[in-house]
């Protein structure tokens, strides 16, 4: 919406300042952190008085969550998407399509979480409706969302796959492309998802991905950046740094209320959402394999839990002592504040490894 202020700059010089993508970013940080704050503690009461019990508690999980965790309600992703939501529209260029596109999926996607997190609660089970259901759905969002980032993108490198480090190593995958893309997608959000298991654990390695891909997102949309640092130019994208700021300034304002001991749960109506905003941006950036890397948290997370399922049905023995593997390291006797501040800094590493994909070429 302030984007179409520098429409008056020819007039009024200071509004020339709106087509700076920098710029807009830094208000969209600001602003979808400010209305958090706002708007955070009557969105929790509001959700405290619809929910009662709150979010249910895994049976099957550590005992002590069953005492420390149980009460708190969930659906907090409602207060980052909100806030998301406004700074995108009042910072972003509307009529950017890469906007809509990530816009599109972040709400699919958080609208299947919410569903998900309103039956929970009601039914008082941890068990949301079907997997298989939630995951056709995902992939329906996701195929779409792929299907419309290779039309609008220009030449072979709108269906193709970039490799890091390697500057001239390029792949068409043709149309198989959007099958890819939407597995990334969904991957994305369900290992957020899988994440999001202990207060402030997901929240803040999503910043620190989001921060990444916002460097990323404006070095490959410009021109000049892309052209220098031998990047594969993708025109438009660098747009997407502003919704990386909103998503910034949004999970500072709910770290606020979910910082240990949790005032709320983000909910799969969050770490869906989030996860899917990622993996889409990293398909239209042409960076999903750096978002293996940047996201590798949350890679390690999925990947303990297929281990212990396949694991477990083959031989009937478990390799972690509880999957996802942040539980493993309870059970081992870490604190949940260990594990947190432990996870934040192992994520730090990765989105610098994946930052120097950049330059090392």
């Amino acid at each position: 919406m302030f984007y179409w202020l520098t429409e008056l700059s020819d007039k009024i010089s200071f509004f020339n300042v709106f087509r700076y993508i920098t710029f807009r970013t830094g208000g969209a940080v600001v602003t979808a952190l400010v209305f958090v704050f706002l708007f955070g503690s009557p969105i929790i009461d509001m959700l405290r008085l619809k929910q009662g019990r709150g979010q249910p508690i895994r049976t099957d999980g550590p005992q002590s969550h069953l005492v420390t965790k149980k009460g708190t309600p969930t659906m907090g992703g409602l207060m980052i998407l909100s806030g998301l939501l406004v700074a995108t529209v009042l910072w972003a260029n509307p009529m950017n399509p890469y906007v809509w596109i990530v816009l599109g999926v972040t709400l699919s996607f958080g609208l299947i979480g919410f569903y998900d997190d309103y039956l929970k609660v009601t039914k008082q089970t941890h068990n949301g409706f079907s997997g298989r259901t939630r995951l056709l759905a995902e992939s329906t969002v996701a195929v779409i969302a792929c299907t419309a980032i290779a039309y609008i993108g220009k030449g072979p490198m709108a269906t193709s796959l970039a490799f890091p480090f390697v500057k001239e190593l390029v792949v068409n995958l043709g149309w198989m492309f959007v099958i890819f893309g939407a597995f990334v997608i969904v991957g994305a959000g369900n290992a957020v998802n899988l994440t999001d298991g202990l207060d402030g654990l997901a929240i803040v390695p999503v910043m620190i991905a989001a921060a990444s891909f916002g460097v990323i997102s404006y070095v490959v949309g410009n021109a000049l950046f892309s052209e220098y640092l031998q990047l594969h130019y993708v025109a438009g994208t660098g747009e997407l740094a502003v919704l990386c700021g909103a998503v910034i300034g949004a999970s500072l304002g709910f770290l606020w209320f979910n910082a240990p001991p949790a005032s709320i749960f983000m909910g799969d109506t969050g770490s869906l959402a989030l996860g899917g905003m990622l993996g889409t941006i990293a398909v239209a950036i042409k960076h999903e394999i750096v978002l293996a890397i940047v996201g590798g948290l949350f890679v390690l997370e999925a990947v303990s839990v297929i281990v212990q399922v396949v694991s477990f049905k083959l031989t009937g023995k478990r390799v972690f002592k509880m999957a996802p593997i942040h539980h493993h390291y309870e059970q081992m006797g870490w604190t949940e504040p260990q594990i947190v501040i432990r996870f934040w800094i192992i994520a730090v590493v990765l989105a610098l490894a994946g930052l120097s994909s950049l330059k090392l070429r």
